[in-house]
């Protein structure tokens, strides 16, 4: 579509000959004898210079292949495509255009079509020496990402304030006789706080074609602290496919997570999702998406259950900056029993989240916000709050603060997290709320 429209505006540019005829001297915009690269306010005053001049311009693939690399590096990368798209249509041969049009390919995530575009470029016998070095060079770095195996190691320490997960409430109703009985809750089972350490390992790997993307993470977790009975172990794996396409991406995968709890099984969880974008409103993504998982408890089977999910969502880009963003979902949530025995039965319910990230400092600032409500379809039991249907609605906040440790390493990042969570109930003993604290780094490798 964009390519029939700038053939048409070709055809009409024609009309104008004595217009074009006019086109200024462009040799100013080159980069001087000394070969300095620019920075971006060179970039930005050379973009508002050849501006003025676009309608005396309109024939010219010198102009427009300027004009593209004003844009590229000025971060107008949908601009900068159709100016450099519209260069080679007035002259395949514009080399400049074609350099910069294959970056301008690989950052739109064409990476491809970017690999085929620099092919060309290696196959000219015009292209000065220095400049082939960097294009075999660019040749080689982009065909290194289709495949790639990266590991993550991160070593965060902090503060929680329920190391546990005991609830808040140290007294119990029950209900015996039709009548109310106050139980308060040993001390074994309120909250401790205390210091951690969390260790988080993980591998990734991604293959990519031209019509899809495969990738595998593998996960290692544990967290330490004082309270050695709720120490945790986490080994988790992932596999998800893309199918790639300009306006509809798919995405689907499976899932397992395993938990340990003082060294004993404590929770297996098998999942399939399922993602589709549905198209876009202005620069804001649609999707829908959809998963179901399997649920085991080991110490407690009656408590096993397939949870359903299915939602609708939406992520911006804000400022025209990926790095800035907005994503909304909103979700509803069924928990099947399995045998039929489990205290109040299925669980249906919804979930709302959103993320904002931002840049900050030289670094990133993310926030996710996180609210479920969950009710059950039968009374939880006969001696708790004479036999009431639970109600559970746990809200949470996550807030993280990554930066680059320059001085050190570019593959290392420095870390900040913020959690809080806040479950409320109309049985006491689901009632929690828990704080965590913790800084540390994550080494890419």
């Amino acid at each position: 579509m964009r390519k029939a429209f700038l053939f048409i505006a070709l055809i009409l540019s024609s009309w104008s000959t004595e217009v074009s005829a006019i086109c200024p001297d462009l040799s100013q915009f080159y980069p001087n004898n000394n070969g300095s690269p620019r920075d971006g306010s060179d970039w930005e005053r050379i973009h508002s210079r050849l501006t003025e001049f676009f309608d005396q311009c309109l024939r010219s693939s010198e102009y427009f292949a300027l004009y593209g690399a004003a844009q590229l590096n000025t971060d107008r990368l949908s601009d900068s495509m159709e100016s450099l798209e519209r260069s080679l249509l007035l002259d395949p041969d514009n080399g400049a255009a074609l350099i910069d049009y294959a970056e301008a390919l690989l950052r739109d995530g064409q990476l491809f079509a970017a690999i085929e575009a620099n092919a060309i470029l290696l196959m000219r016998d015009d292209v000065p020496d220095e400049l082939s070095l960097q294009i075999n060079q660019r040749q080689r770095d982009w065909s290194s990402l289709i495949r790639q195996t990266n590991w993550q190691l991160d070593l965060l320490g902090g503060f929680d304030n329920n190391l546990n997960g005991a609830p808040d409430e140290e007294l119990i109703t029950l209900t015996l006789s039709g009548e109310p009985i106050f139980l308060r809750l040993n001390e074994a089972y309120r909250a401790i706080g205390g210091g951690f350490l969390n260790a988080n390992l993980m591998v990734r790997h991604q293959r990519l074609t031209p019509e899809s993307q495969h990738s595998f993470l593998g996960q290692l977790r544990g967290r330490l602290s004082k309270d050695n009975a709720s120490d945790v172990l986490q080994v988790a794996g992932r596999y998800n496919r893309v199918l790639s396409g300009r306006e509809n991406n798919v995405q689907w995968g499976v899932g397992l997570n395993h938990l340990l709890f003082t060294g004993r099984p404590l929770f297996t969880g098998t999942d399939a999702r399922y993602s589709h974008q549905l198209g876009r409103i202005g620069k804001c993504r649609q999707l829908a998406t959809g998963a179901l998982q399997h649920q085991i408890w080991h110490e407690q089977r009656r408590l096993d259950g397939l949870e359903i999910k299915t939602g609708i969502g939406a992520s911006c880009p804000l400022s025209g900056s990926s790095a800035h963003q907005i994503s909304l979902e909103g979700s509803i949530l069924h928990n099947g029993e399995l045998d039929g025995t489990r205290l109040g039965g299925n669980r249906s319910g919804f979930q709302l989240s959103a993320l904002w990230q931002t840049p900050l400092l030289e670094g990133t600032l993310s926030t996710q916000l996180n609210h479920t409500r969950l009710l059950d379809d039968r009374g939880f039991s006969p001696l708790i709050e004479s036999d009431a249907r639970r109600a559970v609605e746990r809200s949470s906040v996550f807030v993280q603060y990554q930066r680059d440790i320059e001085w050190l390493s570019n593959s290392v990042q420095f870390l900040v997290r913020l959690y809080h969570q806040d479950q409320n109930s109309n049985v006491g003993l689901f009632e929690t709320e828990d704080t965590s604290f913790e800084l540390g780094i994550s080494w890419r490798f």
